[in-house]
């Protein structure tokens, strides 16, 4: 189990964040975000040497406040091939220098969602230690063994990433993110997979959305 550190980063993540999200083709705002993190969970690393955190952070900057999700993954060391999913780089209080990545670039985080999804490991905490965050609910009920360490093109558009993988496996991570209108979760209309989780509105009401859907295109043939 990931170890959670009570301790500084400099620069924060959502300081990160506030440079890099306007770069995003799914940021709705006109400037420079007003970010507060409202929730989210983690994934442990099989190997212990990577985070992984699914980040929820609302930008208040505009008329209506905008709830976006960030999976990112924190690194000792860079990433190869990767310097294009780079946010930036944190100095750790405890670990020291971190690089921090848009996850969705992250082959380490991209397995970890298909086997939380599959039901193969659970989600954790998102600031505390060794603890099941029972909130986050997962569903697949595709044919298709997802595996691990899948290889995946990643392309971004007005409402999220989309991941193609072989096998005819899509995942698609939602970035801005929508509170179910009953509070319950919703399988998309033809997807074989989801992942749900929650966070706060500005008036701290919890509602709970879909984070990532999956498609396997070869279930059905």
């Amino acid at each position: 189990m990931a170890v959670i550190h009570r301790t500084t980063l400099t620069p924060t993540k959502l300081e990160l964040l506030t440079t890099w999200l306007p770069s995003r083709a799914w940021y709705r705002g006109d400037g420079a975000p007003e970010l507060a993190r409202v929730g989210g969970f983690r994934l442990d690393d099989p190997q212990g040497e990577v985070g992984i955190e699914f980040l929820v952070a609302t930008d208040t900057s505009g008329g209506h406040p905008v709830h976006y999700q960030v999976p990112l993954t924190y690194r000792g060391a860079p990433l190869d091939g990767a310097e294009h999913a780079l946010i930036g780089t944190m100095e750790h209080g405890v670990l020291g220098p971190r690089w921090a990545y848009d996850g969705a670039h992250d082959p380490v985080l991209v397995a970890e969602l298909l086997a939380l999804m599959e039901g193969r490991v659970e989600a954790q905490a998102q600031s505390a230690s060794d603890t099941v965050d029972r909130q986050v609910t997962r569903s697949y009920t595709g044919t298709v063994p997802l595996g691990d360490g899948m290889a995946t093109s990643a392309a971004d558009d007005r409402e999220g990433t989309e991941l193609r993988a072989p096998r005819g496996v899509t995942l698609r991570l939602q970035r801005v993110l929508q509170p179910a209108p009953d509070g319950r979760d919703h399988l998309p209309e033809g997807a074989t997979g989801q992942v749900t989780g929650h966070w706060a509105l500005p008036d701290d009401t919890r509602v709970r959305g879909l984070f990532a859907a999956l498609h396997t295109a070869t279930a059905a043939s």
